[in-house]
């Protein structure tokens, strides 16, 4: 089964299974890791920001328009973000490397 690591924002690692078709942000919540997914994947929010390592980036497929309107409310904001909801775990992304951010933005809270 592919695995994956998550960078918490204390700086800890966290390697978890992360089977073939789910989100990263279905990884995390199946594995107890704190990153929110408010909208539950609707592409309505950006609270399931993730960065993802260089060496990872390239591998992905390309963030649609949707998203990258999405990122753009996102908290600390990097050349690598990415929604974790779009990025869909295949044997091809064994090894992922994500880190969560500091902070997140949630706008669908008044």
């Amino acid at each position: 089964m592919p695995k994956m690591t998550f960078i918490l924002s204390d700086g800890s690692q966290k390697e978890v299974d992360a089977p073939d078709g789910l989100s990263v942000m279905e990884v995390a919540h199946k594995n107890d890791i704190d990153l929110e997914g408010a909208c539950e994947g609707s592409l309505a929010c950006s609270t399931c920001h993730v960065v993802v390592s260089d060496e990872w980036f390239d591998k992905l497929d390309e963030a649609s328009e949707e998203e990258e309107d999405m990122l753009d409310l996102a908290f600390a904001l990097t050349h690598t973000s990415r929604l974790g909801c779009q990025i869909k775990m295949s044997p091809e992304l064994d090894g992922l490397v994500v880190t969560l951010p500091s902070a997140t933005r949630n706008m669908m809270v008044d």
